[in-house]
């Protein structure tokens, strides 16, 4: 155990190493060579992935000083107190990737703060606790200075009455996704690894789309995540750190956010937002269908409370009911949103029939994985 240590903490001090190297000489040197050969984006995750790693043993020590602990109850899936903090690595060194590498456009500007916004929320959530209606309120804002910065879905003629429903479809789906990935936060690595992948297949498809401006961001996103799960998701070991809010409602957030921000298919609004719809198919899936069942039974009647139930009705919980291991259903849930994200990569030249195609094919698949769901909750 002592070399295993000893092998690690030489490892984060190679990593710290490397680190400085990247930022110091990155902005003098390097650069250009990234810029001439195309491969920026392999800085960027490379640096966001070390980063990360290097500040979530700090952060997990902060927050074991301030005894900052997610305490297992008979509604989640842990057996021990586990420190919080790990959102806040995440968060500190995607902005500190933006801040070094990138110029703040004011859609940008409308991005990160909204997401400081989430982030600062969710940390007074993992340290006090907060009302649902709080919580909500700060969600609100977040999308508020999304839309007041320009960053809202658009689809209709350029009329203030066509403005106010985008707005309002905006506001739907920031807090409906932020909301659905802070409830995906419920086994070890399921959070960050799910946030992985999606952030990887919207990266590839800006790159399609000629938007390396957006690839660049996601893909921070990506190495912010690698570099997290090394301390969050082993196969026969406990997780040593979890998100918190903070991580989930962050992550959540920027998944929803940096789509809105760019043009997908401006002539084409169903492959538009069809692309986002696949690759976040597995958060909207688990936030429809628990949606549903709740308000049907009569669990939740208001949007606060929807926000503030805790219960084991998600999909990975189905999964695991089926007898899978926890390490299983990550896994299943990555290997399911990735096959989900390939089918957005081909529509760039797919017709819109075969977008719809597509779709249809989609939905059928999920009413297959409701009717195994059914089935888990009437044997349970």
């Amino acid at each position: 155990m002592k070399k295993i240590l000893d092998n690690t903490f030489l490892f984060r001090l190679l990593a710290t190493g490397v680190l400085l190297s990247i930022f110091v000489l990155g902005k003098l040197q390097i650069e250009r060579y990234l810029d001439a050969y195309h491969i920026k984006w392999i800085y960027i995750i490379l640096s966001a992935f070390l980063l990360t790693y290097v500040l979530v043993p700090l952060m997990k020590m902060l927050a074991e000083y301030f005894e900052i602990y997610d305490v297992p109850d008979h509604r989640k899936l842990h057996k021990v107190p586990t420190p919080l903090f790990g959102g806040i690595a995440i968060y500190l060194s995607f902005l500190s990737i933006i801040l070094v590498n990138f110029h703040f456009s004011l859609d940008l500007k409308g991005v990160v703060i909204g997401g400081s916004i989430i982030a600062i929320v969710g940390i007074v959530e993992d340290c006090y606790g907060l009302s649902a209606k709080i919580r909500l309120g700060a969600q609100l804002a977040a999308v508020g200075v999304l839309i007041a910065c320009g960053v809202h879905l658009s689809f209709g003629p350029d009329t203030w009455w066509a403005f106010g429903l985008e707005s309002l479809v905006t506001v739907f789906w920031v807090v409906g996704i932020t909301n659905a990935f802070n409830f995906f936060d419920g086994m070890d690595g399921l959070a960050a690894g799910l946030a992985g992948v999606c952030s990887l297949f919207i990266g590839i498809v800006a790159l399609q789309t000629n938007q390396l401006y957006l690839m660049y961001l996601t893909f921070a996103i990506v190495g912010c995540c690698l570099g997290f799960l090394p301390y969050n998701f082993h196969r026969h070991d406990r997780a040593a750190i979890f998100l918190g809010d903070t991580g989930s409602t962050f992550l959540g957030f920027m998944l929803a956010s940096l789509p809105v921000m760019t043009t997908w298919a401006a002539d084409q609004p169903i492959k538009a937002y069809s692309m986002p719809l696949l690759i976040l198919g597995v958060l909207v899936f688990d936030m429809i269908y628990i949606t549903v069942e709740r308000v049907s039974s009569g669990k939740v009647k208001r949007v606060t409370e929807w926000i503030e139930y805790v219960g084991r009705d998600h999909f990975h919980h189905r999964l695991a009911a089926l007898g899978l291991s926890n390490y299983s259903v990550v896994l299943f849930i990555c290997f399911l949103s990735a096959t989900l994200g390939a089918s957005a990569l081909v529509l760039k030249n797919a017709r819109v029939v075969d977008c719809l195609l597509l779709l249809a094919q989609t939905g059928s698949f999920y009413i297959i994985i409701v009717i195994l769901m059914l089935k888990v909750k009437r044997k349970s």
